[in-house]
């Protein structure tokens, strides 16, 4: 028996919605014997409050509980033997731990009034202006390493925002930081998007967090105060004061019902004012979310656009906010990195082709697979620590180890490593598309070889910030990349190529080159290729000139030749670069240079337009 007065409520919105008189609950069941337990917070003491028919409006039940001291009180609700927490809950109260399995406990909800709307100002980033940085929130400085205090939580990754503003990086990309449960059990599909928890060790922790969850609660183990609403908004409003966007990325299993994806996003959108999501799940009802008006400026990526389901056909955005968001880059790009016979037409395909009506973002390494270091250092994965035998994890990596699997101290294959690594962010970052860094590939962090940590919340998937002398190395190059994207490179890839010339300077938008100028050879055999971008600002020309050579000797590259009084400089380059000593003057105005074996450089000049036919 229990002394609270009830009152019928309306179905309109399920949780815990705090009024003026009481507080309104709404949940879904389809069962007549249910209803609602409450624990006080002090006394501990368990209330079970049945609801009648009367309380039904279908398969949602509402009640308004009136007059209850609301913060003196946690909930949770039954249906028939079954207690559950509320999927609707903002704060849950019984998983704090991350990874702490304990026997028979609880998870209750927290009854919490939602403070009203105060949106902060975004940074409004546009797809082409953006770099990406994935990371795992409590992996980025869970490691004694970071020299951080609030290790492993939002607070955490705040500590290291200097870092991230030094770097470049423009937009956070978050893995699953929504509430979920770390333990239970699931089939042996252990694949990138499953419900992964063991099916042999009862132990194994769900570390990246891909499963059904509590997803209108921040991850309490994500947080280091007892108020994980606030920090998150308040993570979410220092990252904007500091020109950061965050992109949120959520995972809906085929049961989560689509009405519901909406209004977890819109949840969020409105409640957090977050920037982005990025949508995993098979059935993502991405349309519907797409033409929503209210979603119109936010960042939305999932694995394919449907454009011809959102946009009429003669549309176009003025400004992009949907993005693919695929391996096909990555899987070729590596073959391109390794030198692969046959492939130059993916990296002809890449350097020019984009979506007209939406984005692309581009990367060589994500969560699920290698680490850039492991990219070049194994040939195989070595998934043993998971308790799998090794099964589980993709065998298909286009890795190469340069010659030794794992760690060495051999000084050849060392230089080989760090240089493909460099080869490889350039092919990212010298793309059309958005350019996307997993954390940690910038400072050479490894997972030794293990390209499936989904059950590793421990150093495996933590950054390690002790920094080497080649990951120091490594983060200068990155920093520098960055920045040769954001101020040269974007100039010339955020359009789109005729490969004719329309501005009338005697160089096409794009032009493809190989030992002779003007003269591509796409032949399998051949591994080196040169892309001229052309431009005309204010009476200015420039071009920019990128070469690859993925082969395994220096091949010698023909420049365009350019006015008398123009001379190409380079302005980056991950290999050395040496003129042809017989022809260094001609070399200077266009004719050849030699590029050592795995590099990639950039060249640049600009001249006046009045100087054009002097050539």
């Amino acid at each position: 028996m229990n002394n609270f007065k009830l009152e019928k409520g309306y179905p309109c919105k399920c949780g815990a919605t705090p009024l003026n008189d009481g507080v309104l609950f709404a949940f879904e069941s389809d069962s007549d014997n249910c209803g609602i337990i409450l624990k006080n917070k002090k006394s501990k003491t368990i209330t079970r409050i049945p609801l009648s028919r009367e309380y039904r409006n279908g398969n949602v039940f509402s009640v308004i509980i009136k007059d209850i001291e609301y913060d003196k009180y946690l909930y949770k609700f039954y249906s028939d033997e079954k207690e559950f927490a509320d999927p609707y809950s903002y704060t849950l109260v019984g998983n704090e731990k991350f990874g702490l399995k304990k026997d028979n406990y609880e998870i209750y909800s927290s009854i919490v009034k939602l403070d009203d709307f105060n949106k902060d100002e975004k940074p409004g980033i546009s797809f082409e202006n953006s770099i990406f940085y994935l990371l795992h929130v409590r992996g980025f400085t869970a490691h004694s390493s970071s020299k951080v205090e609030n290790k492993g939580t939002f607070k955490g990754i705040l500590e290291k925002l200097d870092y991230l503003k030094d770097l470049g990086i423009t937009t956070l990309e978050l893995m699953p930081c929504y509430e979920f449960e770390e333990f239970e059990k699931i089939s042996k599909d252990n694949s990138f998007m499953v419900d992964t928890t063991d099916y042999k060790a009862e132990n194994k922790v769900n570390y990246w967090g891909y499963k059904e969850g509590f997803y209108f609660a921040p991850k309490a183990s994500y947080c280091a105060t007892n108020e994980p609403v606030k920090e998150f908004k308040d993570f979410v409003k220092t990252l904007h004061k500091n020109g950061i966007e965050v992109v949120l990325q959520f995972y809906f299993p085929d049961k989560v019902k689509q009405h519901k994806i909406y209004e977890v996003l819109k949840f969020w959108l409105l409640n957090y004012n977050v920037d982005g999501f990025h949508l995993k799940g098979n059935k993502i009802p991405f349309s519907f979310i797409a033409n929503d008006p209210l979603f119109g400026d936010t960042k939305l990526l999932y694995d394919y656009i449907p454009e011809n389901e959102i946009y009429e056909a003669a549309f176009v955005p003025t400004k992009r906010n949907l993005s693919s968001y695929s391996d096909a880059f990555m899987y070729q790009m590596r073959k391109v990195l390794k030198g692969d016979e046959g492939t130059l037409k993916d990296l002809v395909y890449y350097t020019k082709n984009y979506p007209e009506k939406s984005a692309c973002v581009n990367f060589i390494t994500n969560y699920y697979g290698f680490t850039l270091n492991d990219l070049v250092s194994y040939d195989r994965k070595h998934n043993e620590d998971n308790g799998e035998k090794n099964v589980d994890g993709c065998d298909y990596n286009f890795s190469w180890n340069c010659g030794i699997e794992g760690k060495t101290k051999k000084s050849l294959v060392m230089k080989l490593r760090k240089k493909m690594m460099k080869d490889a962010l350039f092919l990212v970052f010298s793309s059309k598309g958005t350019p996307l860094i997993l954390a940690g590939d910038e400072i050479c962090n490894t997972q030794n070889g293990n390209n499936n940590p989904y059950c590793q919340d421990n150093a495996v998937s933590y950054i390690n910030w002790n920094l080497t002398a080649e990951a120091s190395e490594m983060l200068e190059y990155t920093k520098k990349l960055i920045a040769l994207r954001k101020s040269d490179l974007n100039a010339v890839l955020n359009r789109e190529f005729s490969m004719l010339d329309r501005a009338h300077i005697g160089y096409p938008d794009l032009s493809y080159h190989s030992d002779e100028a003007w003269k591509a050879d796409l032949a399998t055999y051949n591994r080196h290729l040169g892309i001229m971008y052309s431009s005309l600002d204010k009476g200015n020309v420039t071009l920019y000139y990128l070469a690859y050579n993925f082969y395994w000797k220096e091949i010698t590259f023909s420049l365009p030749f350019l006015p008398v009084s123009a001379k190409w400089d380079v302005v980056f380059s991950t290999g050395d670069v040496k003129e042809k000593e017989e022809e260094k003057e001609e070399t200077k105005q266009g004719m050849k240079f030699e590029l050592e074996s795995r590099s990639c450089a950039v060249f640049k000049v600009t001249f006046s337009k009045d100087l054009l036919g002097n050539k």
